[in-house]
C-alpha cells in the first residue's frame, strides 16, 4: 500500500531527521484545557530581571505585535511548514524597557497553567524564532492550541544561526516567565525528554 503524503519523509532540507510533513495541526497536551477569564488573567515576569512585571490581559493585548512565519517540529515526529503567527517578541519587551534581564540571567522558565513549566536558554527566548503568541493564521488562538497566550518556538528556513528545538519547548496557556541563573528542567524534561531538544540531532529523549 502506497504511504500517504503525511507518512512519507520529505528530504527537502527543511524537514529534520525522523520527521514527516503534516498538513494538519495536531493538538497534543497533557491534562485539561484551562479556563480563561480576561478580567482576572495576568502575565508575570520575575526573577533575574531589573524590575518585575505584571500585565493584565488588556495591557498585554495593547503591546506592539510581531508577525512570524515558522516551521514547527513536534517530538512526536510531525512537522508543519510555513505557519504564520502573531504575538509579542521578547526583544520588543526589552526595547520598551519592560523586561531587562540582569547579568546573572542565563535561562528562562516558562510558567503555564496547572504548574506546567518549560525551560530554555535566554539566548533562545530572545532570538527571532521565539514568540509570545496570541494569534495563529490570522485568528486568535483557540483554547486547544494554548489561548490566550503560548510560548512558541520554531524554525526559520535559512537561519542557521538560530537554535531549532522541538515544539514542546514552548508552553501553552502561558502565564509568566521566570529568569534564572541556573537551568531547571521543565515538565517534559523531568519525564525523560532531552533538555536541549535540538531537532537536527534528534534529541528527543535524554
Amino acid at each position: 500500500m502506497k504511504p500517504s503524503t503525511e507518512e512519507r519523509p520529505i528530504k527537502s532540507g527543511r524537514i529534520p531527521p525522523g520527521q514527516f510533513l503534516s498538513k494538519r495541526f495536531p493538538v497534543l497536551h497533557y491534562g485539561p484545557i484551562p479556563p480563561f477569564d480576561p478580567e482576572t488573567w495576568t502575565f508575570r515576569v520575575w526573577g533575574e530581571v531589573e524590575k518585575p512585571l505584571t500585565l493584565t490581559w488588556q495591557e498585554f493585548s495593547q503591546l506592539p505585535r510581531t508577525t512570524l512565519t515558522l516551521d514547527l517540529h513536534c517530538v512526536t515526529k510531525w512537522s508543519k511548514l510555513d505557519t504564520v503567527w502573531e504575538g509579542v517578541s521578547l526583544k520588543t519587551l526589552q526595547e520598551l524597557g519592560l523586561v531587562v534581564p540582569t547579568a546573572d540571567a542565563h535561562y528562562v522558565i516558562q510558567h503555564a497553567e496547572y504548574g506546567f513549566t518549560a525551560n530554555l536558554p535566554i539566548e533562545v527566548v530572545f532570538a527571532d524564532n521565539f514568540l509570545l503568541a496570541t494569534h495563529y493564521d490570522g485568528k486568535p488562538l483557540t483554547a486547544e492550541h494554548g489561548a490566550p497566550l503560548r510560548g512558541l518556538v520554531g524554525s526559520i528556513p535559512g537561519r542557521d544561526d538560530l537554535n531549532d528545538v522541538y515544539l514542546w519547548k514552548g508552553a501553552k496557556w502561558l502565564r509568566g516567565l521566570e529568569f534564572v541563573a541556573q537551568d531547571r528542567p521543565g515538565f517534559w524534561e523531568r519525564a525523560g525528554y532531552h533538555n536541549d531538544a535540538d531537532i537536527w540531532l534528534e534529541e528527543r529523549t535524554a
